[in-house]
């Protein structure tokens, strides 16, 4: 069993141009109807995949900037955090948290793309004991 994470934007084709240029993801393919709009284009992000596709507000499908918002985020694990956030800002991605260290254990931020999703880029970069990591998010979430 697997998940995919399939969201709608306005604009795949130029979603998926930055996606690539951005985040580093390769299309590995796409099915543009003949109206142009695209039903779906499928992204590889390393071993995973996110399916994206423009919308179809006549079927109720629409993008976080038709809708006003996400409640989504997508967690991007990467080998070199730095590089990627750099990247991605260099690419018009708007800083929602800047990249830091996390109590969790992952170096982290996070970023709102052109398309209106939510990106957590992070990078493990030290293993948290469970006592040490639930007194850390005591205190910063409340008990």
């Amino acid at each position: 069993m697997s998940i995919t994470p399939h969201i709608v934007v306005r604009d795949a084709s130029a979603a998926s141009e930055w996606y690539q240029r951005a985040l580093g993801a390769q299309e590995r393919d796409r099915l543009t109807l003949p109206s142009g709009r695209m039903m779906y284009v499928e992204l590889g992000f390393g071993d995973a995949r996110v399916m994206a596709a423009d919308e179809f507000p006549e079927f109720g499908v629409m993008s976080p900037l038709g809708l006003g918002g996400t409640a989504v985020v997508l967690h991007l694990e990467c080998e070199d955090v730095e590089a990627s956030w750099q990247r991605a800002v260099d690419a018009g991605a708007e800083v929602l948290s800047p990249l830091a260290d996390q109590f969790w254990g992952d170096r982290q931020g996070q970023l709102r793309d052109p398309f209106g999703h939510t990106w957590n880029l992070a990078q493990h970069v030290r293993d948290v004991p469970r006592a040490e990591l639930e007194a850390a998010a005591a205190a910063v979430f409340g008990a």
